[in-house]
């Protein structure tokens, strides 16, 4: 069952309409009533078969105002790169030593993992950790690097990555309720511009089929793009 509040917004959103994202931001700002600040979230069908491989839809990019959550950031790395990770705003830098804690069981307390290439063999013993939590470093999310500083930096402005579901869909939050409508807008414009710049070149047709806007608590409203 849906809360009455939620049914109550429901009620004044058309759902054959599709909004500009001004009025979809007025209307979830105006039905807020949350005792804490809700995420902005931005749902995505896309026009691909997520069976094929070839088809699969990734990338990333850095918001504009990416500091709506605090990323607790992880490097691992050879000790020769402590300071170079350190120096890029890494809040937890450890190396074989890391890896070993976590082997052995310790809490994982952090958001994101980083590595440089050449401590990936080391960290394989952990794979079967990190990776089901979805941790695990990979140059297809841009977290195995060679340049250690500069990606924590990116990591830590705001930079996020994003890849479709298994029924084509891709979900992200941009934003909270409590912000200026202005830097929703340019998040949401950056993630689209994003997700489009990621259209795999196989792909014929509407690319991204229909978007949705939302609150964490509210109904999806439909969004022109």
């Amino acid at each position: 069952m849906r809360s009455k509040r939620y049914q109550e917004i429901k009620k004044i959103i058309d759902s054959k309409k599709e909004y500009t994202i001004e009025e979809a931001i007025e209307i979830i700002k105006k039905a807020s009533g949350c005792a804490f600040d809700e995420s902005i979230e931005v749902h995505l069908k896309l026009g691909i078969d997520p069976k094929k491989s070839e088809q699969a839809v990734k990338g990333s990019v850095i918001l504009p105002y990416g500091d709506f959550y605090k990323k607790k950031i992880a490097a691992f790395v050879e000790p020769e790169k402590e300071k170079e990770a350190k120096e890029g705003g890494a809040d937890i830098v450890g190396g074989k030593d890391l890896i070993e804690k976590i082997k052995a069981g310790e809490k994982i307390d952090f958001d994101i993992a980083v590595a440089s290439v050449g401590i990936m063999n080391e960290l394989l013993k952990i794979a079967k950790i990190l990776g089901p939590k979805g941790l695990m470093p990979s140059p297809k999310t841009g977290t195995l690097t060679q340049n250690i500083k500069e990606t924590i930096r990116e990591l830590k402005k705001g930079k996020i990555s994003f890849k479709n579901d298994e029924g084509g869909n891709i979900h992200q939050i941009i934003g909270k309720i409590s912000w200026d409508k202005e830097k929703i807008i340019a998040n949401f414009k950056s993630f689209i511009e994003a997700v489009r710049k990621a259209k795999p070149h196989k792909i014929k047709g509407i690319f991204i089929k229909n978007v949705t806007l939302c609150s964490t608590m509210g109904p999806g409203i439909k969004i022109k793009i």
